[in-house]
């Protein structure tokens, strides 16, 4: 019976994944999963799955193979029934056609990565951060009751009982003697932590509205849940500027609403000096994103920001990808100019997302090529 419910809950598994496949894109594309975050788990509006299941009718209620009735008369007459799906009037009940589900961040990345054939992320390096964990080895006979080893210790009872002969089939009750007890031992081994690190930077300036925001909440949701999956221990930073730059955190980077000028010098900056501070590059994989619609203060700002780029940033980061939003007042010229002096950077990868349509080949360009 058990391994008929495993085969039935892992068909049930299968059917849910070809769901969220089939619908990867409007989730995407909407946003509908990032507001159903929690902290480990999402949960996900299946639709058209019917989930079986037994109702019961009142007693003496008509129906198959009970009561009057005549050769051929429909099964659940009666005026409730006719009532029921005639597609004429307005039910007051909810419907039954969907099904929420919670899916673990770590399933929902495998999902993505099928979807777009995203190769995993090959880490820079071995990470000098050290984690100790605790792993199972063997059996002992003795330890603290919370590793005791049921199975071991009814084994070495029932030997014993036998053994003596008080051992009786028709009265079989296993009583343990300290003698018997087994218990779990371990062994503590240090592993190197691949960490990562993101740092989101945005423009904030006016020309930056709030589908443009949302644009950006809904990508940096799939990026995330992207990168957990590569790495184990992953930290994520929030830079908003205009014509100067601040450390926020998530909430105020996708709803604070500003004005003014835009010199995105200022937050390469700050970008950079994170990094010095927090973030060395041997122990850390780094991943800078810039958001923007691709204005900026001048040209000068603008080669100010290529030289930070490659003496300050480029060096020491896994990958630096630039999202460009399209926005009805901004000039979209930065990506051009990232791509005329950085373009043949490996390391530099560049994106426009002119609409939410657009956010899942945005995804597959900053992550498709494993950095």
């Amino acid at each position: 019976m058990s391994l008929k419910i495993d085969q039935d809950h892992s068909r049930f598994r299968n059917i849910v994944r070809g769901k969220i496949r089939d619908n990867l894109k409007r989730y995407i594309s909407q946003g509908e999963l990032v507001g159903r975050k929690g902290k480990d788990l999402v949960s996900i509006p299946i639709p058209q799955i019917d989930i079986p299941r037994f109702r019961y009718g009142d007693k003496q209620q008509g129906g198959a193979g009970q009561g009057e009735g005549d050769p051929g008369d429909p099964m659940g007459g009666g005026e409730e029934g006719d009532q029921a799906g005639d597609g004429k009037k307005a039910g007051k009940d909810a419907g039954d056609h969907t099904l929420e589900v919670d899916v673990t961040l770590e399933e929902l990345a495998t999902i993505l990565g099928e979807e777009l054939s995203l190769p995993d992320i090959q880490n820079k390096g071995k990470s000098k951060i050290i984690d100790a964990k605790d792993r199972y080895t063997g059996i002992r006979r003795v330890g603290p009751e919370s590793l005791r080893h049921f199975r071991r210790t009814y084994r070495e009872a029932l030997k014993r009982q036998i053994s003596m002969g008080a051992y009786s089939p028709e009265k079989p009750v296993i009583v343990p003697i300290p003698d018997d007890k087994r218990y779990r031992s371990w062994k503590t081994e240090a592993e190197p932590v691949a960490n990562a690190v993101i740092i989101y930077m945005m423009d904030v300036s006016g020309s930056m509205g709030d589908e443009q925001k949302e644009i950006v909440r809904i990508e940096s949701f799939w990026l995330d849940t992207w990168l957990q999956r590569q790495y184990k221990g992953l930290e994520s930073r929030f830079i908003i500027h205009d014509a100067a730059a601040r450390e926020v955190d998530r909430d105020t980077f996708f709803h604070t609403k500003e004005s003014g000028g835009t010199m995105i010098s200022s937050a390469y900056k700050l970008c950079a000096q994170m990094i010095d501070d927090h973030y060395p590059p041997e122990e850390w994989n780094i991943y800078p994103f810039h958001f923007s619609d691709g204005d900026n203060w001048s040209m000068d700002d603008t080669l100010a920001c290529m030289d930070i780029l490659k003496q300050k940033v480029l060096p020491r980061v896994n990958m630096f990808a630039y999202g460009q939003v399209e926005s009805p007042y901004g000039s979209g010229q930065f990506v051009k100019d990232l791509r005329e002096h950085l373009g043949k950077d490996e390391r530099v990868v560049t994106s426009e997302i002119r609409d939410r349509d657009a956010i899942m080949q945005s995804i597959k360009d900053f992550l498709g090529k494993g950095k």
